[in-house]
């Protein structure tokens, strides 16, 4: 027996207003939007858990403004500025983003190829910036030392952080020669050693009575990393047995060397989505210059990687504000 089929007061079947459009609709577009949905679950619980990881190791957390200074092709202390220029850059792109979408509803072909091609240019910044803010991560600005206990040193000067290089002078002092394979045990490769040895920054420190250490940890109620008298940055470099330059998986000369893993991991994983937005920019803005769309007769396809690209862009909002800002 077929089941009853609800209908309203005027008579008319309840689901017939939806057809082949629920919410008017593609398949198409709702399917992006599902796709959006569960990205957007699974950067929830990447920063989630960043969050979670920071609140518990709050008093050793590297700060954001101490980590991002740098600027291309300029030499200073600038904290946060490259940073706030590639945010705006993504923002701006979200806007011609946005135009692109309109010019299509208005089937005007120039200015939609016009605003894609704007928007992949601004896109290849934003990855090229990217790019360039990990390996200025990953080379480090100052240098540190590392502990017996697992602790990072800094070195200041007069209360500032300062470079291992401004006080310790020459090659090293050992006779350290890098492994390869071609004279390493077993023949296999080995990680890039240091510039200086400990025994050489342990040397240069000793003679210069005006510089001190310090800590990775953070005064809670200053929010300023903890200065060692002269007496206890001597005690605590004696503990040193490695020198740290730049950040990895394994050591971080900023810090908790947990936060370079969920640096790494996070933007890493949020880049990886913009570059797939750029290919897919590329792919349509070819289709929009052939005149694909306008036989079709609509720029939906427009439409739909711009959810995506619009969605890459508030994302990237959360993480700015979890990595940098807070």
């Amino acid at each position: 027996m077929e089941a009853d089929i609800a209908v309203n007061s005027d008579n008319k079947e309840t689901w017939s207003g939806g057809g082949a459009k629920p919410f008017g609709a593609s398949y198409g577009k709702m399917m992006m939007w599902f796709f959006i949905l569960s990205d957007a679950l699974t950067f929830s619980g990447f920063l989630a858990a960043y969050g979670l990881t920071r609140f518990k190791f709050i008093d050793s957390w590297p700060i954001a403004d101490e980590v991002f200074t740098h600027i291309p092709f300029f030499h200073g202390n600038y904290p946060m500025y490259y940073v706030a220029f590639m945010t705006f850059v993504l923002i701006v792109s979200s806007v011609t983003m946005v135009l692109a979408v309109d010019a299509g509803h208005k089937m005007q072909q120039k200015k939609v190829a016009l605003y894609m091609f704007v928007t992949i240019i601004f896109g290849l910044i934003f990855v090229g910036s990217q790019a360039w803010e990990w390996k200025t991560f990953i080379k480090g600005s100052y240098g540190a030392v590392k502990t017996t206990d697992n602790k990072i040193l800094q070195f200041v000067k007069d209360g500032h952080q300062i470079a291992i290089a401004d006080f310790v002078h020459g090659d090293r002092t050992d006779d350290r020669e890098q492994h390869t394979k071609k004279n390493g045990l077993w023949f296999e490769n080995e990680k890039t050693i240091s510039q200086y040895s400990v025994a050489q920054v342990q040397e240069a420190f000793k003679k210069d009575p005006s510089l001190q250490i310090r800590s990775e940890r953070i005064n809670l109620d200053t929010k300023q990393k903890i200065i060692f008298s002269r007496e206890e940055s001597l005690k605590q470099l004696a503990k040193a047995n490695q020198v740290v330059e730049g950040a990895n998986l394994h050591v971080n000369e900023y810090g908790n060397p947990i936060f370079a893993d969920f640096f790494f991991f996070i933007t890493g994983f949020h880049g990886f989505h913009v570059f797939s937005g750029i290919v897919l920019n590329i792919i349509i803005f070819f289709n929009v210059i052939l005149g694909t769309y306008e036989k079709r007769g609509h720029y939906e396809m427009v439409e739909k990687v711009g959810l995506y690209w619009h969605f890459v862009d508030l994302v990237w909002v959360f993480v700015f504000t979890f990595f940098y800002l807070v």
